[in-house]
């Protein structure tokens, strides 16, 4: 695959569609499996997976060697020259827009990448953390390109649905998480899944070097 990211990012290995537990957001995903729409825009709160479903595309889509850019606008120092030439990609993913809206620079810059894209027939995904309604966009003719395509909104899921989820990351490692391990993540760590992800990174990390099971006592020693 030939993905454009800045310096210093790169698109996660486990952020694929076969690691993301859909549940209620099922359709998100279909319509992102499928690629079918040139233009996508994805909003959800924090932890409903818009990172993760927008780098899967960008794994999904660059398969076949076709390249494509991931940008993560809520990146500290991105400028908005690095949108020139995107659309020479088969895919541009561009993640937490609201973080540059309300920049007359940016604002101009995405408004003449949208029109390049839209002219080259190069796929779009936009995710935002909030409704396109409520983004600070001071050009009224971006926010016009902005509406021109399917709008999904992220859920976030329930309890039940957040051991789900981990059990589904856990699963695709080869390891097993009972659901009283499960339950106790929930009880004793930050609910949101960016924070349960991140922890089991450190937990999974910490078992191999120990050479434990994920189990109660372990994590508690952990914790």
């Amino acid at each position: 695959m030939s993905e454009q990211l800045p310096l210093g990012i790169r698109l996660r290995d486990e952020a694929t569609f076969d690691n993301y537990f859909s549940a209620s957001n099922q359709p998100v995903l279909h319509a992102l499996e499928q690629q079918q729409e040139p233009y996508l825009f994805i909003y959800g709160e924090s932890g409903t997976g818009k990172s993760h479903l927008l780098q899967a595309a960008c794994h999904n889509a660059g398969l076949d060697g076709k390249p494509v850019a991931y940008l993560p606008l809520s990146e500290p120092g991105l400028m908005y020259q690095m949108l020139d030439g995107l659309e020479n990609m088969s895919l541009v993913a561009l993640d937490d827009i609201q973080q540059v809206m309300g920049d007359a620079q940016w604002e101009e810059a995405l408004f003449d990448l949208y029109n390049r894209v839209r002219e080259r027939g190069v796929s779009l995904l936009v995710s935002s953390a909030v409704p396109l309604v409520n983004l600070d966009i001071h050009l009224a003719d971006l926010r016009s390109r902005l509406s021109w395509g399917p709008v999904f909104k992220l859920e976030p899921l329930s309890d039940t649905e957040k051991q789900h989820a981990l059990q589904l990351r856990a699963q695709n490692r080869g390891l097993k998480l009972s659901d009283e391990v499960v339950s106790y993540l929930l009880k004793h760590s930050p609910r949101d899944m960016n924070s349960l992800f991140a922890l089991f990174e450190k937990l999974d990390k910490a078992s191999m070097v120990a050479k434990r099971k994920l189990t109660i006592p372990f994590i508690k020693e952990y914790l």
